[in-house]
């Protein structure tokens, strides 16, 4: 009989903070430029070049950890771990190992409507590594403009029990991060990645089993299927009566499988030491409260308190929070048009239709103001809100005003029962079998003859009433 595995997981995400120029030095941080333009002495490793920390990229590191609830040690160090590979010019990477800036904290997120809490056993701060290159020319190059770009590695308890777990925590975490400004969640530029580490062990065990590292998993699918293809090649080498070797391995999409990079790692192999060209970073009180005031309501509290307070549903307040930008159009459209469901309506279904975003940033076709003021020509009785969609679709990518359009296009809601009627008796008239079915028991035919009025009005008739009207003319009553 198989064994019962329970897998576990732990995440380490590296995330790239939002500065201008790298973590030690002036180069810039700009992705997609010409190879190799972005590079200084102190990227290369050049004798006598001294890093200089940069300020911006540790304030930012800061309110990350802040917003992930963990404890900001006024005191840590930073340190060399040293290994030889072509995108590490200096042959060690500076990043912290035993005194981090920060550790002890947790990342709650929603799924299948229960709330799940994860440890975050550190994050601390490092300089990316360049990227090679192959197959051009037949050659393999290396690009160091990555080189020196700062990182934050959010390193995750092994908390996580299943690879759809995993891509949850990541898009929270993803969420976070992009709420607070410090890191613009693109995954396909590998701003964002993260390496899995997954192991099995007996249900009911309580000591970990042997943990294989999957690297620089680059998008949402690729986590949870990798880790499923993991959890997969490790069941079947237990049940066969093997054991797990401890190595890190490469995920293949293509293919749905993994494969060996490195045998057996940990820290003793990198010979971490202290950096002997940077003192030890101080953190003041003073900019540890300064980021703390810039952290703000996260992306969960605000779908907790948008559910609770204003009554949208988990669905519509999980799409209208997951851009800082959608959630400032939703809240500044809903201070000038206080209806939440509506806006959060129009939003979901018509604005977010045309909205283009890269990163921290996000345009849509209308502004809240124009927004607020549709929707109000709609509440009023002015328009319909099929006349609705038709300004809608005038003022998109314009600032022109919702009410101009429509008293140039001469819209309004025709709600007078004495003019619709007689077009009612006629339809009745001109559709007896439709009509012999609605008297019948048939009130979904209704929707016909509503259709048909729409159509001589030009959708100009307000439904509810064309709907009622049939349903006195016809005898049914109201519904």
């Amino acid at each position: 009989m198989a064994t019962s595995y329970e897998t576990v997981i732990g995440l380490e995400v590296h995330a790239q903070l939002l500065t201008a120029s790298k973590l030690f030095c002036s180069s810039s941080t700009e992705f997609g430029s010409t190879p190799n333009s972005h590079i200084s002495p102190v990227t290369l490793g050049l004798p006598g070049a001294l890093p200089v920390l940069n300020r911006r990229a540790v304030e930012m590191a800061v309110r990350a950890a802040l917003a992930l609830s963990c404890t900001i040690h006024e005191r840590s160090i930073f340190a060399r771990k040293n290994y030889f590979y072509p995108d590490l010019p200096k042959g060690y990477q500076v990043s912290q190992y035993e005194e981090p800036f920060s550790t002890d904290g947790h990342l709650e997120f929603e799924l299948e409507g229960a709330v799940r809490r994860v440890g975050i056993v550190r994050v601390h701060m490092e300089e990316d590594a360049g990227k090679n290159v192959h197959g051009v020319g037949g050659d393999s190059v290396v690009d160091l403009n990555r080189a020196g770009v700062p990182l934050i590695e959010i390193v995750g308890a092994p908390d996580l029990r299943s690879s759809g777990e995993a891509a949850a925590y990541m898009r929270a975490l993803r969420d976070v991060l992009l709420y607070i400004g410090v890191n613009d969640g693109n995954l396909e530029e590998g701003s964002l990645r993260c390496d899995a580490n997954v192991s099995l062990r007996p249900l009911g065990q309580v000591e970990l089993g042997t943990r294989c590292e999957l690297k620089n998993l680059n998008s949402f699918r690729f986590v949870q299927k990798a880790i499923d293809v993991e959890v997969a090649r490790q069941t079947a080498i237990l049940d066969a009566g093997g054991t797990i070797e401890q190595e890190t391995r490469a995920f293949h999409p293509e293919f749905g499988t993994t494969s060996t990079l490195r045998s057996k790692e940990d820290a003793h192999d990198y010979r971490y030491f202290p950096e002997p060209d940077l003192p030890p970073l101080v953190i003041p009180p003073a900019m540890i409260e300064a980021q703390r005031a810039l952290v703000g309501e996260l992306p969960f509290a605000r779908r907790q308190r948008w559910v609770s307070e204003l009554g949208l549903t988990p669905a519509a307040a999980l799409i209208l929070s997951q851009h800082p930008a959608v959630a400032r159009l939703f809240e500044d459209t809903l201070a000038a048009y206080p209806q939440p469901v509506q806006v959060a309506n129009w939003i979901q279904t018509e604005v977010l239709r045309g909205a283009r975003s890269h990163g921290t940033t996000m345009e849509f076709g209308v502004t809240s103001g124009q927004l607020a003021e549709l929707l109000g020509l709609v509440e009023a009785g002015t328009i319909s809100g099929k006349q609705a969609k038709e300004v809608f679709a005038v003022i998109e990518g314009t600032l022109r005003s919702p009410r101009a359009v429509v008293s140039e296009l001469g819209l309004r809601v025709v709600a007078d029962a004495g003019s619709l009627r007689p077009l009612c008796e006629e339809l009745i008239a001109a559709h007896p079998k439709e009509a012999a079915a609605v008297r019948a028991g048939k009130r979904g035919i209704l929707g016909f003859f509503v259709g048909q009025v729409m159509k001589r009005t030009n959708k100009s008739a307000e439904p509810k009433l064309v709907n009622d009207l049939f349903a006195e003319l016809l005898g049914i009553g109201p519904e």
